[in-house]
């Protein structure tokens, strides 16, 4: 067998895969974000630290891709160009900080950091505010530091947009944008620091098409049911996953 060919998984995991993902898509297309916080707990459980971020940091890329018509030209654009530039930094930063950590730390440090944003993401209510390039320009960096480590450079963007922009679709659509530059961002800097294998990619014939239908199913959610409801069911879940991963690293490792 050669190093290109197709990877035989086990068939629960396949499930697994497929069932975060489609999950994590839905969620992504019908809020803007959780593709990361849902999909790389899931990961961690089974593939190395490298191997988890990389494989999120690719479907990230191609989802970003896949849906551009939902969020392109739809964003504010002031904000954006510091906060790309920030993640740029931030995530370099953060590659380092991935390649400290064992398995068992990494999966602590995905759900703690999950439960965080998440109970800090219920406290906020959308408002609408002057763009700060200083405080744009930080939150880039903090998601670009997440981002390196962990593949998840949600949380700081979104609380940014959560307090920031209070019109659904801008906010949505800015989330999509910078998630999608960032998983550029972090592909580069992975492939600098030497952690990209062919596990992840071996693992695109599940995934890819449960990204396909949750996408279109969370485009068809937004259309239709897109309101307040939204933001706690997101939440919640988030909570229970952060919880759910950091109690298999601390009990059963």
């Amino acid at each position: 067998m050669t190093e290109w060919q197709v990877l035989a998984i086990p068939g629960d995991q396949a499930l697994l895969v497929a069932l975060s993902v489609g999950l994590a898509a839905l969620i992504r297309a019908f809020t803007g974000f959780g593709f990361a916080m849902l999909a790389v707990p899931v990961f961690s459980l089974l593939l190395l630290p490298g191997d988890a971020v990389v494989l999120s940091a690719v479907l990230a890329f191609i989802l970003g891709l896949m849906s551009y018509r939902s969020w392109w030209g739809l964003f504010p654009v002031t904000p954006a160009v510091p906060m790309v530039s920030g993640s740029l930094l931030g995530t370099a930063v953060g590659v380092w900080f991935l390649a400290s950590l064992s398995v068992t730390e990494f999966q602590l440090w995905i759900g703690i950091l999950v439960v965080a944003a998440s109970l800090v993401l219920s406290r906020f209510t959308p408002r609408e505010r002057a763009a700060s390039g200083s405080v744009s320009l930080g939150t880039g960096v903090a998601s670009g530091l997440m981002n390196g480590a962990f593949a998840i450079p949600g949380p700081p963007v979104i609380l940014y947009v959560v307090a920031a922009m209070e019109n659904p679709v801008h906010s949505r659509a800015f989330l999509m944008m910078f998630f999608w530059c960032s998983s550029i961002v972090s592909l580069i800097m992975f492939g600098i620091a030497g952690l990209i294998t062919l596990k992840p990619f071996q693992l695109l014939w599940v995934a890819l098409p449960a990204m396909w239908l949750g996408n279109q199913l969370g485009n068809w959610a937004f259309a239709r049911f897109a309101g307040p409801a939204y933001r706690p069911f997101v939440v919640g879940l988030c909570i229970v996953i952060g919880l759910s991963i950091s109690a298999k690293a601390l009990f059963w490792p």
